[in-house]
């Protein structure tokens, strides 16, 4: 959780987002399907002054605007155990190879009957 900097005690509603923009809170109605998009609206002026590269702000459960540091650099990486010696891997004999398979013999394409050209009218 983070910490609260400014008590609003706005009532949340399903129907909106709420988001913190410069240092006030908005909220934008959510999307439906087959309605236009909906036009922001300025909810209470906060006038927080902000840290965006240290904090990252939103507006918690109770309606209060809140703040939580930002994670740096993304995930951590897991610690390196010290690499035991490789072993060189046993060397196995050549497998022998097959003879080549050669391919059927194809087979001539079948006569067609005659068609218009011989035909007597």
């Amino acid at each position: 959780m983070g910490e609260k900097i400014f008590k609003t005690g706005i009532k949340r509603d399903n129907d909106l987002m709420y988001y913190i923009k410069g240092g006030d809170v908005w909220a934008t109605p959510r999307k439906k399907p087959g309605q236009p998009k909906g036009k922001a609206q300025k909810v209470a002026a906060a006038g927080i002054e902000m840290d965006y590269s240290k904090y990252l702000y939103y507006l918690d459960g109770d309606g209060d605007v809140a703040r939580k540091e930002r994670q740096v650099g993304g995930s951590k990486r897991k610690s390196k155990k010290a690499a035991a010696p490789k072993k060189a891997p046993a060397k196995k004999a050549p497998a022998k190879k097959m003879p080549a398979k050669k391919a059927p013999a194809k087979k001539a394409p079948a006569k067609k009957a005659g068609g218009k050209k011989g035909r007597k009218k």
